[in-house]
């Protein structure tokens, strides 16, 4: 029994090259310019040699690319086709469309996303930038879109108390763990999450989930504007066109038995 129980907790084989060869993929998150193996081995805390290795062999499968004129690795096309089959397969196409009726009814930035680790990575909406088709990766903990992703997590997402310190941004973002968890309490029980220029200055976004049939957001949908357009008075408005574009969301997104 002991023996048997020593192999179930054993890793695979080739379990470390495959989360070092990921590693080296989440390098590339920022869309900054293309990394030497030297960038590549600093960032993801390996030799150069192994870093490089690496590199190589991601080339050959089509999910790196190295310049052959100064020898720097970019994401290769296979990430492209891989992210393009996903975005369909989720139906993120057919979001875009409900987000830029909800945008032009509450004259604000719409917005959809998905957690990522300790980010809020939004897919699509107004935030998505036109020339790459990137969104923004934020924070949880000073996001209105992160809170929501929060208190509604999946299965095996982390806890909001393993996310580590919580850098601030303005003087408004929450940094102490137990505010955290109170802010997260107090979404769950009002439905909705609030991002009172606690990211930037001057900006206040409210959020609310796309909830699956477990409970369990699936995506955070936001609204985005300036605290003299989204005033508390018209709270409730914006909340409702929030919460009938996330009905409409669910439908789109979601397959019927999974739907809350």
């Amino acid at each position: 029994m002991a023996e048997a129980a020593t192999a179930v907790q054993s890793p695979p084989a080739g379990a470390q090259a495959v989360q070092r060869a990921l590693g080296l993929l989440h390098c590339f998150h920022d869309n900054g310019p293309d990394l030497s193996a030297s960038d590549l081995a600093r960032r993801v805390d390996l030799s150069v040699s192994t870093a490089h290795r690496l590199a190589r062999t991601l080339v050959s499968a089509g999910f790196l690319e190295q310049d052959e004129q100064t020898a720097r690795y970019r994401l290769g096309p296979a990430v492209a086709e891989l992210g393009q089959l996903t975005f369909h397969q989720r139906g993120l196409h057919l979001a875009a469309p409900e987000l830029e009726v909800l945008s032009r009814r509450t004259n604000a930035t719409a917005d959809l996303a998905i957690r990522s680790g300790p980010h809020a990575v939004i897919l699509v909406g107004g935030s998505v930038r036109p020339d790459t088709g990137l969104g923004l990766r934020r924070p949880l903990h000073s996001t209105a879109l992160g809170k929501v992703l929060l208190a509604w997590p999946r299965p095996g997402e982390a806890a909001a108390s393993t996310l580590g310190p919580l850098r601030p941004f303005t003087g408004r973002t929450i940094t102490e763990p137990a505010l955290l968890d109170e802010e997260l309490e107090r979404v769950r029980a009002t439905g909705y999450a609030l991002n009172d220029g606690e990211s930037a200055a001057g900006v206040r976004t409210v959020a609310v989930p796309v909830l699956d049939g477990g409970g369990q957001a699936r995506f955070a949908l936001a609204v985005r504007s300036t605290p003299a357009h989204l005033t508390d008075d018209r709270l409730d408005w914006f909340l409702g066109h929030a919460r009938s574009c996330a009905d409409a969301l669910a439908v789109l997104l979601l397959p019927p038995d999974q739907r809350a």
